[in-house]
């Protein structure tokens, strides 16, 4: 059980290219002008200590990580920091928190690495307690289309027209992260909504602003 807080989590998961961070900043912006409260951020990322994990994680210059275990701590030592720095106070002041990724992701990609699901989702549990996102956009799409269109992109971990060290993953890891997704999904369909990230931006938006309207706005506004 999710632990009661004034404000609204609310995740948004996908692979590749899917248009997470596109979404985030039109969803803020839409719902700033609407006079919400709002407060962005990432994983990893969102404080000193995430940004400097992601940077290991993601960069192509570091070292390689070669242990899928200790891609998953440094995930959850940047998301204990993001918690406690971020996004639970946030919570506290009554904010809706926007966040380009969180546990959903964990599980997806660390289990497609070839961990169990069963212990991840346990760690995660760890790490979170139970601050639990209330609604989760999946915007899904085919790796192969997603892929490409991450080689469009101004990049932080790649130069434009080649890829960070885990869109370098084999074409195959990247659908298993997808069936992934998928498979959470079917298991929370009361949280999780899927968007179909094949179609037009404007689309997506439509879609992904009724989720939000329909299980976050309106019954706030009702209470």
């Amino acid at each position: 059980m999710m632990k009661s807080f004034p404000g609204y989590f609310i995740t948004l998961e996908g692979g590749e290219g899917s248009g997470k961070s596109s979404l985030l900043t039109s969803l803020a912006k839409h719902l700033t002008e609407k006079k919400y409260q709002v407060v962005t951020t990432r994983e990893p990322g969102g404080t000193g200590l995430g940004e400097q994990l992601r940077e290991m994680v993601l960069s192509q210059t570091e070292p390689p990580i070669t242990c899928a275990l200790t891609e998953l701590l440094l995930f959850l030592a940047a998301r204990a920091e993001h918690l406690h720095q971020v996004i639970i106070p946030a919570l506290q002041q009554g904010a809706i928190v926007l966040c380009d990724r969180f546990s959903d992701s964990t599980i997806a990609y660390q289990c497609a690495r070839g961990l169990k699901q069963k212990e991840v989702k346990w760690l995660c549990q760890m790490v979170c307690g139970q601050v639990l996102p209330q609604l989760t956009l999946l915007l899904d799409i085919d790796p192969v289309m997603g892929l490409s269109r991450t080689l469009t992109l101004n990049k932080e971990h790649a130069l434009a027209g080649q890829l960070d060290r885990i869109e370098s993953e084999t074409v195959d890891f990247h659908r298993r992260v997808r069936a992934l997704f998928l498979k959470l999904a079917k298991k929370e369909p009361l949280r999780i909504y899927s968007i179909d990230a094949s179609s037009s931006k404007e689309q997506v938006f439509k879609e992904a602003l009724r989720a939000v309207e329909e299980m976050v706005l309106l019954p706030r506004e009702k209470n």
